[in-house]
């Protein structure tokens, strides 16, 4: 049995691929311990000067500041006790949607999900593994419109995950045939996965 964190992001609500995509990965797995989050609804706060000297914690922080750095706090909570945590983030004008990055803001945080050293930044969740989902309405996979999958394996290894799978469903944007395609090739990977 493992401990599942799913983090949606889309704003599609009932038509989101990825969303349908993810459900459909978990309908499989039985017995795993599955925590949802609707980044879409969660409505997270956009990082600010504010924020970020509040996430750094510290005496005479306001109100915002505590209740940010509290959510802050639960959500790497969340991340941490993750065996697995699948991440919806699909292509959104050649990158991730605003609230996978609100998210990412309030869990990079350093001295708790990496900190620096004489060598460099070292991560600070190491058990836990990621799988992407990624569809995109064109296709971009190889070519220098995917700043998708770069960034996500960089700043998932920059706390500390290293071992990063991804789902790709390309041309969700192309016609029926090419999302047929997309979606069926996306299915394919999910199959090939070892866990």
């Amino acid at each position: 049995m493992a401990n599942i964190l799913v983090l949606k992001s889309s704003i599609l609500g009932q038509y989101s691929q990825s969303n349908a995509l993810i459900d459909g990965y978990l309908a499989e797995r039985q017995g795993d311990k599955v925590q949802v989050r609707d980044l879409a609804a969660l409505d997270l706060p956009v990082l600010d000067g504010e924020l970020a000297t509040g996430l750094r914690g510290g005496e005479n922080l306001n109100e915002r500041q505590l209740a940010v750095l509290a959510q802050s706090d639960e959500l790497i909570a969340e991340l941490k006790a993750s065996d697995l945590v699948i991440i919806a983030a699909p292509m959104y004008n050649f990158n991730i949607p605003t609230q996978l990055k609100n998210w990412i803001d309030l869990i990079a945080r350093a001295g708790v999900t990496f900190r620096y050293t004489e060598t460099g930044p070292v991560g600070l969740v190491d058990s836990t593994r990621a799988l992407v989902v990624s569809p995109r309405g064109g296709l971009h996979l190889g070519n220098p419109t995917d700043l998708v999958t770069p960034y996500m394996r960089t700043v998932l290894g920059f706390i500390g995950i290293n071992e990063v799978d991804f789902i790709y469903a390309e041309g969700m944007g192309m016609g029926p045939e090419a999302q047929a395609k997309g979606i069926e090739t996306a299915k394919t990977q999910f199959e090939a996965l070892a866990y």
